[in-house]
């Protein structure tokens, strides 16, 4: 244990309401006087659930630091909950995965939750912790040396930043350009971008010279920053830090360990073997060598530090610790510790370990040994035999769990009458608010006397009934104390915590998406169409630098854009692998076309427009406001609804109850509650006595969708049907009667719903789940059911912006872009392909009861993977599916997999989109580098949907992927982890296939050719020319070169990706608020800036003044400026003489098709060129007529 640290008292989650009780409980006191006299181990027998959590705070009251010791990782989660209701300083320590140290890369989520509460244990906070027994065997480096590795930043510190470079590296934070998540830093110059583990949101420090200038907050969105900070702490990103000065002598003892086992693996001739280690301990000392880091570093731990410590040596002086159900507590220990040991004896054998790779547990014994001589309490449920704790004071409490009352309102009345006869003293708790007012006013309802409490600051009277807000899993009654807790889970069905939401305090605009370019990849320019981008270079001529975009054509042409006109430039991206062709310079295939596609792109725009215009004109039926019912039916919803379902809702009801005909799409990725927005829609038109027809691609997700609206509205007289092949000719029979005689309010079903047969006595709503996913015939059937009904359709994949905003009015759209709070982070370990991993991976899975998704996309020899696997894995059913299957013949064997009759399922990438399958929490994808990121993304989020942790495993093969460095790979990998920039890229992808279901496979050829933003941009004009809202001033480019330095310099931004994002955001510029808001942000994250940006940022003010002039160009030849008009014009000629009059014999005026006004700007100075271009602008702006 670490020395005395602060001894605040932990006085935070004491309530009199629940504590002044037990101050007349002989048990407690009987506990207390045993803890006054020292006679610990104590064991208090008889314990219930949520009861262990109402004596744990009361109990420690006077110690700076409580631990709560559990058996598996559920039952720590809630205790934690249930702690939380009592204590607010309570948090949960997750246990790491020591099995898995060795992958590349993890997700960082488990280490920010560890560090956060190292963090508080350093600074002395009050804390109660609820961990599993298995994170005190984890070895970890010394307390010592971890609090000397904390950072700290104020105006006193002065900075090298070489050194806090290496530092950094050394904390395991990643060096990169923009710093998005935490665990990342970037220094431009004298600016110090850190995101520490431990905080919200990233550190900017601003140095003069070595000396700190400001500290602030920013927001990774936009970058800017959000508020001035005094210091900011950095804790490091890893508990394994890798001193640079220790790296030499950790490699020696590797390399001394590998000798040894060479010479035993040569006794024993087993030559693979020898082999494999030989690679795998070179492969780590180039990394440690090179890097300062290796792949699976957190298994290095023995060779980097001599003496290792347990968690509990981190914990201060003067703990309490509690062990809940201590017996299980030992199971646990020595189970772990076998089953650790088998893994490891395998990995040694194989020559995949060395010995000090699986030296990274301390036993159980010896962990539970030094607890004991610590104040500790143990709560056990039953009388067990102790002889391991050696206790020396045992009491017995008497404490009851409450039986549920699964909604039976009656039973709990008569209950809380013989309660109150009794003397009792009586709290309920509910989870919110509104909730628990209600319930007091049901009781009242039923004569009985029930108070609402906000607080717990008063002490009930015996027979009192208090009712408040709170959240605890299972009530608990104490007879001899008279006193009983009730929560809401035992009256009514459970209900999910709601979390407060967190409100992002500041808000602004993406970086666009041209940061995404990269050397080779497609462009199209709109003038010259599609060549390959081959990078950004400076350019000087006649003393004038500028940037320059270099593209290459066919034939090795290439074409030199400024970067000032980045606008006309966008990244080619199609959904097929196939190579686009290149264009030819100068050739007129391009807008050949471009024409084509811009023909199409009318046609599709009008379709879109006349269907709009028709569903106008027709008179829809409009459904009356919300009934109590609904408002009861929601409240019911046991999780809590993010903001853009909210609004989806919202903007549905608002369809519903207008005398339109509803016509609206929702997207949002699985499982961010769609399903919820049409239980909910489908609802309200049942409560005004409408039927409602729910449509879905396949049989399993029909009955998924029928579980679902069965569950929510089984306490509503709502009959529901399901209608799919499985149904018997009788059960479809009945169906059909009930659905004419208005019987049965909603049927779910695949195309099934469409047949001619049925008829529907009053049918007012259709819900479509991926309605890309119908034929046409069935399309078309949807079409005739459409007519004049309200239609909610729903999709997966997300519908890109661009999209969104042309078909803004046409198509009402809702868009859900926030996950539910209750979604666990999926743990993703990157890995090479390794057999003995893939077993322990899945037999983990299996042995806590849940399935797996091994993925694997190749259908010729998929069978033999799974027969591979079935070798591997005796005891378990393995099973495999791929799109080639018969229908019938996938149907079962998904079916099976949900039914959980099979364990493993190796499945191509068809896994289904819209299952829902919460027992699967494992899933391998073997070959992950043949997949893209987006593919890999859609995949991870099949797992990971309860709230257990979920594990992705992406296993490449070495020598397929190790051509690059191994720098290059863990950083690309990285990508996968963190959805970082990967995520955006993967979002891109799914947004063009989203684009395709939502147009049409014909428009998606069309977009095929032009490229998908170039399309966007085409079928947003013609939408808004059709409605009559386009100008014509839109309709044409003005592009300006004039002989200035304007460019950004290499040396104020250095990364070409970030100044390529910069030049296509400047081109955009509009208005001088604009501008100044632009060098404002520029300022903060860069230093000031210098003069030829600030001339580049007035070049394209400029643009859009001549481009609101009707100029096509201005352009400077020589001592020349051009300034060429765009024929269309209204120009009053009787006007032009006196415009050139003003400025003698040095402007002309030469009419050609295009009129070019042409100034000689000898005598001007360079300074004021730019002030003479926009009092010209200016001038021929005034020769327009207006009229």
């Amino acid at each position: 244990m670490q020395q005395k640290s602060a001894t605040t008292k932990i006085k935070g989650g004491i309530m009199k309401t629940l504590s002044n009780p037990l101050l007349k409980f002989d048990t407690y006191i009987d506990i207390k006087t045993a803890m006054s006299q020292q006679a610990y181990p104590i064991v208090l027998n008889g314990c219930v659930d949520s009861q262990k959590a109402h004596f744990i705070p009361n109990l420690g009251e006077d110690f700076p630091c409580r631990f709560v010791l559990t058996y598996k990782e559920e039952k720590a989660k809630e205790l934690y909950q249930d702690l939380c209701f009592f204590d607010p300083n309570t948090v949960l320590y997750p246990s790491r995965d020591v099995l898995f140290y060795s992958a590349d890369v993890h997700s960082n989520h488990i280490e920010r939750q560890r560090m956060d509460i190292l963090k508080k244990i350093v600074e002395g906070k009050p804390l109660t912790i609820v961990a599993c027994l298995d994170v005190f065997m984890e070895k970890m480096i010394p307390f010592e040396e971890f609090k000397e590795h904390c950072l700290t930043i104020d105006f006193e510190s002065i900075i090298d930043t070489d050194a806090l470079k290496l530092k950094l590296s050394e904390l395991g934070y990643e060096n990169s350009g923009l710093v998005e998540a935490p665990g990342q830093f970037g220094i431009r110059g004298g600016i110090i971008d850190i995101f520490p583990l431990t905080e919200e949101l990233p550190v900017r420090i601003e140095l003069w010279g070595d000396e700190v200038d400001s500290i602030r907050s920013f927001d990774t969105e936009t970058q800017r920053s959000v508020e001035k900070l005094d210091e900011v702490q950095v804790y490091p990103a890893t508990e394994m830090i890798l001193s640079r000065n220790k790296i030499g002598e950790a490699v020696r003892r590797m390399k001394e360990e590998y000798k040894k086992q060479e010479e035993a693996f040569k006794k024993r001739k087993r030559l693979a073997e020898k082999e494999r280690l030989r690679k795998m301990t070179v492969r780590t000392e180039e990394e440690l060598l090179s890097f300062g880091t290796a792949e699976g570093s957190e298994a290095l731990l023995s060779y980097f530090y001599e003496k290792t410590v347990s968690f509990l040596e981190y914990l201060p002086e003067n703990t309490l610790f509690f062990i809940d159900e201590p017996h299980r507590v030992l199971e646990k220990g020595k189970t772990y510790e076998e089953e650790f040991f088998l893994c490891m004896q395998s990995r040694l054998e194989g020559g995949y370990v060395l010995p000090g790779q699986a030296d990274l547990l301390f036993g159980y014994e010896e962990i539970l040994s030094k607890v004991m001589v610590e104040p500790l309490i143990l709560l056990s449920s039953v009388i067990q035999d102790y002889a391991f704790y050696k206790p020396k004071t045992t009491c017995d409490i008497e404490a009851k769990s409450i039986f549920s009352y699964n909604n039976s309102f009656d039973q709990l009345i008569k209950d809380l009458e013989h309660w109150k006869k009794q003397n009792y003293r009586i709290l309920l708790l509910s989870s919110s608010t509104t909730r628990a007012k209600r319930l007091a006013e049901n009781i009242k309802d039923y004569g009985l006397l029930a108070y609402f409490a906000t607080d717990f600051d008063r002490t009930i009277a015996p027979g009192e009934i208090m009712v408040a807000s709170g959240r605890l899993g299972n009530g608990f009654e104490y007879p001899t104390l008279k006193f009983v807790v009730l929560s809401e889970k035992d009256i009514f069905k459970e209900r999910k915590a709601k979390k407060p939401k967190k409100k992002s305090q500041y808000s602004g605009q993406k970086i666009n998406s041209l940061s995404e370019i990269s050397v080779g990849d497609y462009v199209v320019h709109e003038k010259y169409g599609l060549g390959i981008y081959r990078g950004m270079e400076k350019i000087e001529s006649d003393g004038i630098t500028k940037d320059y975009i270099n593209i290459e054509y066919k034939d090795a042409s290439n074409l030199f854009v400024p970067a000032s006109q980045l606008e006309l430039i966008q990244k080619y991206s199609n959904l097929s692998a196939r190579k686009p062709k290149l264009n030819k310079l100068g050739g007129t295939e391009w807008e050949k076309t471009k024409s084509r596609v811009r023909s199409q792109v009318q046609i599709a725009a009008q379709d879109l427009v006349k269907l709009y215009a028709e569903r106008q004109a027709k008179e829809g039926y409009a459904y009356g406001k919300d009934t109590v019912w609904q408002k009861e039916f929601e409240e019911l919803f046991p999780y809590e609804e993010t903001e853009d379902q909210l609004s989806a809702i919202e903007d549905t009801k608002r369809d519903m109850e207008s005398h339109r005909i509803m016509d609206r799409l929702i997207c949002g990725d699985v499982g961010y509650g769609k399903t919820e927005v049409a239980i909910r829609a489908a609802f309200k038109a049942v409560m005004d006595s409408k039927q409602v027809v729910y449509l879905v691609p396949t049989t399993i997700l029909a009955q998924q969708h029928y579980n679902s609206f069965k569950e929510r509205m089984e306490h509503y007289p709502v009959e529901i049907a399901m209608l799919s092949r499985f149904c018997t000719p009788k059960e479809q029979k009945r169906i059909f009667d009930g659905l004419k005689n208005g019987t049965i309010d909603i049927v779910i079903g695949t195309h099934k719903v469409l047949s001619k047969n049925i008829k529907y006595k009053n049918l007012g709503l259709l819900i479509i789940d991926e309605e890309q996913r119908f034929g046409v015939k069935q399309k078309e059937k949807i079409k005739q059911l459409k007519k004049d009904v309200d239609v909610l359709a729903l999709s997966a994949t997300p519908i890109p912006r661009t999209l969104h905003m042309s078909l803004a009015g046409i198509r009402d759209m809702s868009v859900l872009e926030v996950p539910p709070v209750d979604r666990r982070a999926i743990q993703t370990y990157v890995m090479e392909y390794n057999e003995e991993l893939v077993r322990e991976a899945i037999e983990r899975e299996l042995g806590r009861g849940g399935q797996v998704y091994y993925v694997y996309n190749r259908v010729n020899n998929i069978d033999e993977v799974a027969a591979g696997l079935q070798r591997l894995l005796p005891n378990a059913t393995v099973e495999y599916a791929h799109g080639q299957m018969g229908e019938r013949q996938l149907e079962t064997i998904m079916s099976g997999f949900i039914n959980k009759e099979i364990d493993v399922l190796v499945s191509t990438t068809i896994i289904e989109t819209g299952l829902d399958i919460p027992n699967v929490n494992t899933m391998i994808i073997q070959d992950a580098q043949l997949f893209g990121l987006s593919q890999l993304y859609q995949l991870r989020g099949r797992v990971g949907r309860s709230n257990r942790t979920a594990y992705a495993f992406l296993m490449y093969r070495r020598n397929s992927i190790l051509k690059e460095e191994a720098e290059k790979r863990l950083k690309a990998i990285r990508e996968f982890t963190d959805l970082g920039s990967g995520f955006k890229i993967a979002m891109r992808d799914l947004e063009i296939r989203g684009a395709g279901n939502l147009l049409g496979a014909e428009q998606s050829g069309h977009m095929e050719s032009v490229g998908y933003d170039l399309y966007c941009k085409m079928l947003n004009e013609a939408v808004l020319t059709m409605k009559g809202e386009q100008q014509e001033v839109d309709t044409f480019t003005t592009s300006i070169d004039l002989s200035i330095d304007a460019y950004i310099p290499e040396t104020y931004i250095k990364s070409e990706s970030e100044k390529l994002s910069w030049y296509k955001r400047i081109a955009t510029i509009e208005t001088q608020e604009e501008s100044e808001d632009m060098i404002e942000e520029m300022t903060d994250r860069y230093g000031d800036t210098p003069a030829p940006l600030i001339r580049l940022m007035d070049v394209a003010l400029l643009r859009e003044e001549a481009h609101q002039a009707w100029l096509l160009s201005i352009e400077q030849k020589g001592s020349k400026i051009l300034f060429t008009m765009n024929p269309r014009a209204k120009v009053r000629v009787e006007e032009i003489d006196g415009f050139l009059k003003q400025y003698r014999n040095k402007m002309k005026i030469k009419p050609e098709a295009n009129p070019v006004f042409v100034f000689e700007s000898t005598g001007i100075p360079k300074k004021d060129l730019l002030a003479k271009v926009r009092e010209i602008i200016g001038g021929i702006q005034k020769l327009q007529d207006k009229s």
